[in-house]
């Protein structure tokens, strides 16, 4: 039998942990070697992801974290808050490791970490302006580098929704004026224990938060283009009363004389070989129900000739497109698997 490449897992017990261990459990081309959690470490896995059954792992242990064990790996998944990241990122990268990032940690340059996370970077030659910087793993858009990278920094969630539409159409509108209204459900906010997350506060509710210095906002900026973004956007973020799902919602200016067929042709050259970006008829929107549980984006498109701007939308699975699955995308990349293994492209509905 040939032998599987093998994944460790760091911080497997938070919400985008707990996505991987099902998805790795179901993948079939790889093998979780480890599954690290510093503050669960001796736990069964199930009691923090009741969903995995005991003969798929659900009964072993999490384990202390360890760089030399982490190592060992063919590639390592880290699931961990920005600053765990930051002090385990350089010991792996100089132990051979191969890296995917779920935090925020080398998504930017040193300097915009400083400014929009509130401290200093603390690896910051892996920052995106650092001697050895992180590939941003949009992998519509970077697989090429992915391919070969060392270290993936795995985009936001609310970005991935965001750029997904934008990154295609961006020839085809004005770059100062654009405005991003998202909402996500509360597992984007990770296993938090926070007030407003109870279910009693969450239950018939919407609300906007982080506007207007989300951290996000410079994430997309950055990432829009080779060049950035090169003008501030506008995004506010809101908090939606579901477990899981996004939806972004994207209003832009058209360049002068630009049609819907500019616009659908544009989406069409960039998405229609693509397995798990699936793009709607005009005046077709997309919904979270339709994306749930899998690895698919839904977005659309539509010229609002009145206005002169363009109506863009897409939803995903926060926890999905948005999280553990483009990781394990990037991941199937990486080892030379095909990339749709273990990964659904068709969402449970209803």
């Amino acid at each position: 039998m040939i032998a599987r490449p093998k994944v460790a897992l760091v911080g497997a017990s938070g919400f985008g942990g707990t996505e991987l261990l099902r998805l790795l459990a179901r993948h079939g081309g790889l093998e979780l070697g480890m599954a690290a959690a510093a503050t669960s470490a001796g736990r069964p896995r199930a009691a923090l992801a009741p969903n995995l059954p005991a003969a798929l792992g659900g009964a072993e242990p999490f384990v202390e974290v360890s760089v030399r064990d982490l190592a060992a790996a063919d590639i390592v998944l880290l699931g961990t808050p920005d600053e765990a990241s930051l002090e385990l990122v350089p010991d792996l990268v100089a132990a051979g490791a191969r890296i995917i990032d779920l935090s925020g940690a080398f998504r930017l340059t040193a300097a915009d970490y400083t400014t929009w996370y509130g401290r200093s970077h603390g690896a910051p030659a892996f920052a995106l302006d650092g001697a050895t910087p992180a590939i941003y793993g949009l992998v519509e858009h970077a697989r090429e580098a992915i391919a070969d990278a060392q270290l993936v920094a795995n985009p936001g969630c609310y970005p991935t929704a965001t750029l997904l539409p934008l990154i295609p159409v961006l020839p085809l509108i004005e770059r100062a004026g654009i405005v991003v209204s998202a909402m996500s459900g509360t597992s984007g906010a990770g296993r938090s224990t926070r007030d407003e997350l109870q279910a009693s506060i969450v239950h018939g509710d919407v609300v906007a938060y982080g506007a207007p210095s989300h951290r996000h906002t410079v994430e997309i900026e950055t990432h829009l283009g080779s060049g950035g973004l090169g003008a501030p956007l506008v995004f506010t973020p809101h908090l939606v009363p579901m477990s899981r799902g996004l939806l972004s919602t994207i209003s832009a200016p058209l360049r002068a004389g630009v049609t819907q067929q500019d616009v659908d042709a544009a989406l069409a050259v960039a998405y229609d070989s693509e397995q798990f970006v699936h793009v709607l008829e005009p005046g077709t929107f997309p919904r979270t129900k339709a994306v749930h549980g899998s690895n698919a984006c839904q977005l659309s498109a539509v010229v609002d000739a009145r206005s002169a701007r363009l109506l863009l939308s897409s939803a995903i699975d926060n926890l999905g497109k948005g999280a553990a699955g483009q990781a394990l995308q990037s991941a199937n990349v990486m080892l030379g698997l095909s990339e749709t293994t273990g990964l659904d492209a068709i969402g449970v509905y209803p």
